[in-house]
């Protein structure tokens, strides 16, 4: 029977591809174009097709009050890029089956895929009872004792209760509610179940209102999401994929059952080569439809090309980021054959405890503190701006507290003084602000620092890899290596050029092959090239989220006990030098304005300034080898006064940019210029406060 082509990919079971279909009811645009925005616009009546896949394309927003949709609510078109994170709010009509809920509702290996529904009666099994209300998890759908069903989860004092219901299951089963926050991507890829539409809840608009937006300035309501389905098929004389929208006013029927479905090509995606036997390696492929963009080395896999696929494998690679103030930030996987070289970068750790955490038996960290601390306890360390220590290690200490006694874990750091070492004690829940000082001028290759040091650890590329035309790391400033993540890749050549083959990734690039009978001339691959590949933010996300899954996340950092929380009477607004660089607005004279601005800019300027010059003082170490200290006394005492000038003159000033640091080795007698220009500059800002109050 025939039915429109919307109903059918909205009855369509994505188990249940591919599919076969004749158009019983054509459409033709008039003139010579055949494929109009990438989307195929002409199938003529009596057309075989085969279906081989569907995804949502777009989607028509409702906007509604009230969750409820009327004759004059506004519609809009959103791309799925649209930016915004969105909240899913639970559909209130029932599913009547477990079968149902499979049919329309993604379920897979990801925590996207993980729904979540309720029974308002209690469901009775052989070894559990899935009581009224509790919340039901749906993990994987699966072949159990000859019957489908899907494994379940019900979380009961922490304890994790598995269990399995078949499909033919009935009864009422309702959403549960989602207090997560999703892409408007996230939320057609997952969850917008078949023939159903989604109501959201715009969270966060991740971007300032323009005339561009579709939607209303300050809008914070509900929208109703009707998706607009994209098909991947293929036809009968062309060995391309095309694209065909569920929305084009076509006729079709289902004739698979009554065709020969082998006749046509065979599209496969890198993910299908990747799922085929090692033995069934090396072959010959043709490209049907190659990636979206021209980034190296992709840029020669396009449509019709040929390429020999050696062998599929596992690779390691090393996950980065640039190290930047504002955004977006870039981000890259470098493979571990990189032959650049790289020297350190100081690294900041928000907390004491991120100390604890970084801190190694190989070499003792050496810090600067950039945000002031003051302990309400005389056994705990009051820290100032510009105070620098040595990080020792964590132990427990007792702190006197309304006269009794307490037990705390805290941080063990020797203070460097002019003239010696003092022997402090930072509590693990301080939230305060350090610069690591780097003493260390050596030169690393990628593989050394894995081996050597614990990451996140800071970079720079110091020699770029001169085995390729250009290396993109090198015109990064700085660079954090975040983690080492195991990737899937496809060794690949082309067949008209096989001196060389390339690594490619099986899940960031979306290409389609078939294969070719044909024999490979050469079993052994060329030589391989590989080469750092940036990827997107959105790509960056899904690396860390699905491929790292059995990682473990890090330990929470203490909490500060309610005991010790600062009493009223010692509650002091503190400033850290990167604060004094975002000034309120102000409604002082404009020599007062710059007056304040300078004296930041000099604090930062010596901070700076202060963390590349610690580098320098290897030569100036003490017969114990621990490093001197830096003179710092006029920063802390400057910094104060800068602070307190700004804070009083500067409360309505309008926001500056924050200046970037510039982690750059600088010569040894450098301490000294310092010093020099910052009383320099302070003379004349004073000169100028006065001449302004004239």
């Amino acid at each position: 029977m025939a039915s429109t082509l919307e109903k059918f990919i909205h009855s369509l079971d994505p188990r249940a591809l591919p599919r076969v279909l004749q158009i019983q009811s054509g459409i033709y645009f008039q003139g010579s174009i055949y494929e109009m925005f990438g989307n195929e616009c002409c199938l003529s009546t009596g057309e075989v097709i085969k279906v081989i896949g569907f995804k949502i394309n777009k989607l028509i927003a409702s906007i509604c009050e009230n969750n409820e949709v009327t004759q004059f609510s506004a519609k809009v078109e959103l791309p799925l890029n649209f930016p915004g994170l969105y909240k899913v709010v639970a559909d209130k009509t029932p599913y009547v089956s477990i079968e149902e809920i499979t049919r329309k509702v993604f379920i897979g290996p990801t925590r996207f895929g993980h729904p979540c529904f309720y029974s308002p009666e209690d469901i009775k099994l052989a070894n559990l009872t899935v009581k009224h209300g509790e919340q039901i998890t749906f993990n994987s759908v699966e072949e159990v004792n000859g019957m489908m069903a899907v494994n379940c989860g019900v979380v009961r004092n922490n304890q994790s209760h598995s269990f399995t219901l078949p499909l033919s299951q009935e009864g009422k089963f309702y959403e549960c509610e989602d207090d997560q926050i999703y892409t408007l991507k996230e939320i057609a890829e997952w969850k917008i179940p078949k023939c159903r539409n989604r109501i959201v809840k715009l969270s966060n608009t991740l971007h300032t209102w323009d005339s561009s937006n579709p939607l209303p300035e300050n809008f914070d309501g509900c929208l109703i999401l009707t998706p607009v389905y994209e098909m991947q098929a293929v036809m009968k004389f062309r060995k391309d994929i095309v694209h065909i929208l569920s929305d084009l006013d076509v006729e079709v029927k289902d004739i698979t059952d009554w065709y020969d479905i082998s006749s046509f090509l065979q599209p496969l995606s890198l993910e299908d080569v990747f799922e085929r036997t090692s033995k069934e390696f090396p072959m010959v492929a043709e490209i049907m439809e190659g990636p979206s963009g021209s980034q190296k080395p992709y840029n020669f896999l396009h449509t019709g090309k040929e390429i020999v696929i050696y062998k599929k494998y596992q690779a390691t690679r090393v996950l980065a980021s640039e190290i930047r103030s504002d955004s977006p930030k870039r981000h890259f996987l470098i493979p571990m054959s990189y032959k650049g070289k790289f020297k350190r970068r100081p690294r900041e750790f928000p907390t004491a405890y991120d100390l604890e955490i970084a801190r190694t038996e190989k070499e003792q960290l050496h810090v600067v503190a950039t945000k002031s601390f003051d302990s309400t306890h005389k056994e705990l360390f009051s820290v100032s701006v510009g105070d620098q220590f040595l990080v020792q290690q964590c132990q427990s200490s007792e702190v006197l507290y309304e006269g009794r006694k307490k037990v705390i874990d805290v941080l063990a750091c020797e203070q460097i003084l002019s003239d010696k070492y003092k022997k402090v004690f930072l509590p693990m829940y301080m939230e305060g602000g350090f610069v690591e000082v780097i003493h260390d001028k050596k030169q690393y290759q990628l593989s050394e620092i894995c081996k050597e040091f614990r990451l996140p650890f800071n970079v720079k590329v110091s020699v770029r890899d001169l085995s390729v035309e250009e290396d993109v790391l090198a015109a990064v400033p700085g660079l954090q290596l975040e983690e080492e993540i195991t990737d899937s890749y496809l060794l690949i050549s082309s067949t008209s050029s096989p001196a060389e083959s390339w690594e490619i990734p099986v899940y960031r690039l979306n290409m389609s092959v078939h294969l070719l009978s044909k024999d490979v001339q050469t079993v052994v691959p060329p030589a391989t090239k590989t080469t750092v590949e940036e990827i997107s933010e959105e790509q960056y996300y899904m690396v860390r989220r699905y491929e790292n899954q059995t990682f473990h996340p890090p330990p929470r950092p203490p909490k500060k006990p309610r005991a010790l929380a600062q009493k009223p009477g010692f509650a002091v607004l503190e400033q850290g030098v990167s604060d004094v660089l975002q000034p309120s607005k102000s409604s002082c004279v404009d020599t007062t304005k710059k007056l304040c601005t300078n004296q930041a800019a000099d604090v930062l300027e010596l901070q700076v300034s202060c963390e590349n010059d610690l580098v320098h003082h290897d030569n100036k170490k003490d017969m114990t080898g621990k490093a001197t200290l830096v003179e710092t006394s006029v920063i802390k005492d400057e910094t104060s006064k800068g602070l307190g000038n700004c804070e009083a003159e500067n409360e309505e000033e309008e926001e500056e940019e924050e200046e970037e640091h510039n982690y750059e080795y600088v010569d040894e007698n450098i301490i000294e210029n310092i010093r020099k220009v910052f009383q320099d500059s302070t003379l004349r800002n004073k000169h100028a406060l006065s001449e302004g109050r004239r």
